[in-house]
């Protein structure tokens, strides 16, 4: 049996506020294989959206160890760390963090500028992702020219950019209607099928809980299967 992608180990996160310190995550034990599709469920202030920043080393833990692959994340340098996290990391977030002066393409291949990567090849890499998601016809519009679905699809795009291993997705349906919500989950379900990613998905959403191959809860900072 292959060893597990992703090890989460006694994963604590408290942060520090004006009245006294807030523990977030007291514990966190997890293991994800490669290519498997997660549900993370857990009402709003469980903790999902912190550990997915520290999964995908966004923020650090206080104490605990995230090990991908032979990769101890919190043990490497800050350059290694930004380096990794670009390369192997996908972000989907509720709100789709698009840059208001950019067109469709250019957030989209935004990623790989960070990257170093040529901007022909970017360009071309960009517009077949666009095309997957089914945007081969907004090119050039602005954000504020799209619908919220037609937002994150572009969100999605562009978390591919870089071909992630990893795709972490927090909430990515909570600002959408209904029926855009499953439309988007079927899209990031198919595209996980099809390029063999490993997805996980944090969200309070019952219906959209049941996509996924596995479903674990995230309650008072600790993780537990569900059925």
């Amino acid at each position: 049996m292959a060893d597990p992608l992703i090890r989460v180990q006694n994963l604590h996160k408290t942060y520090d506020t004006e009245s006294k310190p807030v523990e977030v995550l007291r514990g966190v034990e997890l293991q994800v294989d490669a290519g498997e599709s997660l549900g993370l469920i857990g009402s709003s202030g469980s903790g999902k959206s912190t550990f997915l920043h520290i999964l995908g080393t966004l923020d650090e833990p206080n104490q605990g160890q995230v090990q991908v692959g032979d990769k101890n994340l919190f043990e490497l340098g800050e350059e290694d760390r930004s380096r990794y996290r670009n390369e192997t990391i996908g972000f989907v977030f509720q709100f789709h963090h698009l840059l208001p002066m950019l067109t469709c393409l250019e957030n989209a291949f935004l990623p790989g500028m960070i990257g170093g990567r040529s901007k022909k090849e970017l360009k071309e890499k960009a517009e077949s992702l666009l095309e997957q998601v089914g945007l081969s016809h907004r090119l050039s519009h602005r954000p504020a020219e799209l619908s919220g679905g037609e937002q994150q699809r572009v969100a999605i795009a562009r978390a591919l950019m870089m071909d992630p291993k990893i795709l972490l997705a927090d909430e990515p349906t909570g600002n959408l209607d209904s029926r855009t919500g499953e439309e988007v989950a079927d899209l990031l379900m198919s595209l996980r099928q099809k390029n063999g990613m490993t997805l996980i998905v944090a969200t309070h959403n019952e219906q959209l809980s049941t996509r996924f191959g596995r479903r674990v809860l995230m309650k008072d900072g600790r993780v537990s299967p569900l059925p």
